[in-house]
């Protein structure tokens, strides 16, 4: 199931990024047989053909890339030095399994792993692309279509590293697998393009929290490509904090693809960033499956975070759930475009989609779009989006019980918020959560007052 990209201009950067493909592909590791120099060829020819799409594009009309457009991204050279110290901010605690990458590139010195069941790997992409590993290349650009994609299309060509992780059949990894990707720009503007392929075998068992944080202020992309396998039987919960800096570009797409029987929960938290799009792509490949879609958005000052789902129903008696969440303050902006397919053959399905914003400033706005389309006639489907401000009655009640007016607007803030954050499972990172909630709430208040 793709999107074709359509009314696409081609903006005078695009010969950048072929003078960029061409400098890096005389250094990148796989000589001009392997197929990742094949899938790496077609990526740029993909993205050069169709370049950065507009507002023209049905897909991203309210999303407007004009400034990422004209920043002339370089790949990051080298391996800037992060200290435990600098690191541990946005660790988990109690992180057992963590796969670090610093711009980009595996840090083995700030990872950390225990002895893990035999069959099971996680590793990075790089390593496994220097011996040319079987599993990964056959994996590998197996669901992120580069025709119609502009940002795949990106990051296929400058495909480098990122994370890999495989779970054979009937295997469970007891603690959740950590992926933390640390920016850390510089004087110019980076690209930062990691790959990640998440494969959980038949009746496996699987959590994963990836991070996405800078370390400083400045200019940078980071445009990731999450490829994720969940076979027959298999329970996968996949966690997404996006922590990006004030200035930074967040690109993130993620493709699930799901076996009979088999449970997904997708989590996706957007807190940081300038201009953010998130992209959650599920798709039943047999009977039975069950997918959940939980995301919540929070934004202030000119922030734009734009969420766009789909779920492809392709085959009888499965069932998807979604629940998206957007708190916007000051001048951000919000976009939500959630769309769920039921095909022909897939009788008995039931469909459930929700979206909520709450506005805290007449400045803020939302652009939602929930769809549904059915092709089917033995199904239960229901879709809806509903834009409001606190609910004023709810605001006295609590004044009338001696909260103040600022406390009684954040309690009902961060409770609407938290009906999100109370569906993750992983403890640390739920709490982590609720801290970043708190805060966020506190450093309104303080804006405010000073403004």
């Amino acid at each position: 199931m793709t999107t074709t990209e359509t009314s696409i201009e081609k903006p005078t950067s695009l010969p950048w990024y072929t003078e960029q493909f061409a400098a890096q592909e005389r250094t990148a590791d796989g000589g001009p047989a392997t197929r990742v120099h094949a899938l790496r060829k077609e990526g740029i020819a993909q993205f050069t053909e169709a370049g950065f799409p507009t507002t023209r594009n049905e897909e991203w009309r309210f999303t407007n890339l004009t400034s990422l457009t004209k920043v002339a991204f370089a790949r990051p050279e080298g391996t800037p030095t992060v200290t435990d110290s600098m690191l541990h901010p946005w660790v988990l605690p109690g992180t057992t399994c963590r796969l670090v990458f610093v711009n980009g590139s595996f840090d083995a010195g700030l990872s950390n792993a225990v002895q893990l069941p035999a069959g099971i790997r996680v590793e990075s992409i790089a390593a496994a692309l220097r011996k040319e590993d079987p599993v990964v290349l056959q994996l590998l650009g197996s669901l992120a279509p580069v025709r119609g994609n502009a940002f795949a299309a990106l990051q296929t060509a400058f495909l480098n590293d990122g994370a890999f992780i495989d779970v054979p059949e009937g295997l469970t990894l007891e603690v959740p697998v950590e992926l933390l990707f640390l920016a850390v720009p510089g004087a110019q503007a980076l690209a930062i393009q990691p790959r990640n392929i998440i494969r959980v075998g038949k009746n496996a068992r699987l959590s994963v929290v990836e991070t996405y944080a800078g370390l400083s202020a400045g200019i940078y992309l980071t445009n990731v490509v999450s490829e994720v396998f969940i076979g027959e039987g298999a329970v996968l919960e996949h966690d997404k904090l996006q922590l990006e800096g004030s200035e930074a570009f967040h690109i993130g797409s993620t493709w699930f693809r799901q076996g009979r029987a088999s449970t997904m929960t997708s989590n996706s938290i957007a807190l940081g960033g300038n201009l953010v799009r998130n992209t959650v792509t599920a798709a039943f490949a047999a009977p039975g499956a069950e997918c959940t879609l939980n995301g919540l958005s929070l934004a202030t000052g000119d922030q734009l975070i734009d969420n766009h789902t789909a779920i492809d129903h392709a085959h009888p008696n499965c069932s998807s759930h979604e629940l998206y969440k957007a708190v916007l303050d000051g001048s951000s902006r919000g976009v939500f475009n959630g769309k769920i397919f039921v095909r022909q053959d897939a009788q008995k399905t039931d469909a459930r989609q929700t979206n909520k914003t709450l506005l805290l400033s007449d400045r803020a706005t939302i652009d939602t779009k929930p769809q549904l389309e059915i092709f089917a006639d033995d199904v239960k489907c229901t879709h809806g989006a509903t834009v409001g401000q606190l609910d004023e009655e709810q605001v006295f009640y609590l004044r009338a019980r001696g909260i103040g007016e600022v406390e009684a607007r954040d309690m009902l803030t961060y409770a609407f918020a938290a009906d999100v954050v109370e569906r993750i499972h992983v403890d640390a990172l739920r709490e982590r959560l609720n801290d970043l909630l708190h805060q966020r709430l506190r450093a309104g208040r303080v804006s405010t007052a000073r403004s």
